[in-house]
């Protein structure tokens, strides 16, 4: 059973229809990222999946309970950081915290010791005593994170948690997803940079004018629209001779020289593939480098989607 399954939810503000009938899911302890030109639907589908909206069509499953049957009881399970909260004057990470902590009825030593709990993991228990409103943009996503943390949820919904941070942050803040996925959170995340995703996610949901493209693994995505792989191949010596060879194979499309090797395109199995490279051998043209080149996550999206706005 997902963790977190979406089933065919649409939502229309008058005559846009902003979510069009979106489905998809999510298992334990596996990261999602969704993805989607600005105005695409995410935000909508997130704030749906996290009761802060209804949907006009379509149910949202949290371990196989609707939010609509029982939203109380999804929200227990489940913890929605947005893409952007107030930061309140005068209130310390410690003060703002056990705030949120009393809104989830957490009580007594309870409460304290949660409190202390997510800000150690998120590395912000020596600035307990700090103003939030003076910390800098990523010690406030990790402070965001934090109080979406306090009741223990086992499914996190982020939207854009990485938006505005530095190399150094993304870092840290990539580090954390990855071990609350270790932890058996099912998560959700949202972002407009491709790169981090790619290196963070085990899956992603491609969406487009509320509509959504393509899911499962970065993998299946790319084979599913990438009908050849480039190879390059570079030899101890005779590139000519490699290039003339390639030529001679079954298989092999659009080689072409690239600096001191060649690049070709393969469109055939993986076992096809290694008895290319297992003629290159046999012909002694020596490979010291035979590296397939996936589509990376950018030129998924790219692939995928058309820009369309809404």
């Amino acid at each position: 059973m997902p963790a977190l399954e979406v089933r065919g939810i649409t939502k229309r503000f008058g005559r846009l229809t902003a979510v069009d009938n979106v489905s998809f899911a999510i298992e334990k302890g596996r990261i999602t990222g969704f993805i989607g030109p600005n105005g695409a639907g995410k935000t909508t589908t997130m704030r749906i999946a996290a009761t802060l909206e209804l949907p006009d069509e379509g149910d949202v499953l949290l371990d196989g309970v609707s939010v609509l049957d029982d939203p109380r009881g999804a929200r227990a399970k489940l913890g929605f950081m947005p893409d952007s909260y107030g930061a309140y004057p005068s209130t310390t990470l410690w003060e703002y915290l056990d705030f949120f902590a009393r809104a989830y009825d957490l009580a007594g030593d309870v409460r304290r010791r949660r409190v202390e709990e997510v800000l150690e993991f998120t590395s912000l228990s020596a600035l307990r005593e700090k103003e939030m409103n003076t910390l800098s943009k990523g010690l406030k996503q990790r402070l965001c994170l934090a109080k979406t943390l306090l009741h223990d949820p086992s499914i996190l919904i982020l939207d854009e948690p990485a938006a505005g941070l530095d190399p150094r942050a993304r870092v840290e803040l990539r580090e954390l997803v990855r071990a609350l996925a270790g932890m058996g959170k099912a998560i959700l995340v949202s972002s407009h940079i491709l790169t981090e995703l790619a290196e963070m996610c085990d899956g992603i949901a491609v969406i487009e004018a509320g509509q959504i493209k393509a899911t499962g693994s970065v993998g299946d995505v790319t084979r599913g629209i990438q009908s050849a792989v480039p190879v390059y191949v570079r030899v101890l010596e005779g590139a000519d001779r490699l290039e003339r060879t390639l030529h001679e194979l079954p298989g092999i499309e659009r080689v072409r020289r690239e600096g001191d090797g060649v690049v070709f395109e393969h469109a055939g199995s993986p076992e096809s593939l290694s008895g290319v490279l297992a003629a290159l051998v046999g012909a002694g043209l020596r490979p010291v480098e035979f590296t397939p080149r996936a589509m990376g996550l950018e030129e998924v999206f790219l692939s995928l989607t058309q820009g369309k706005m809404q």
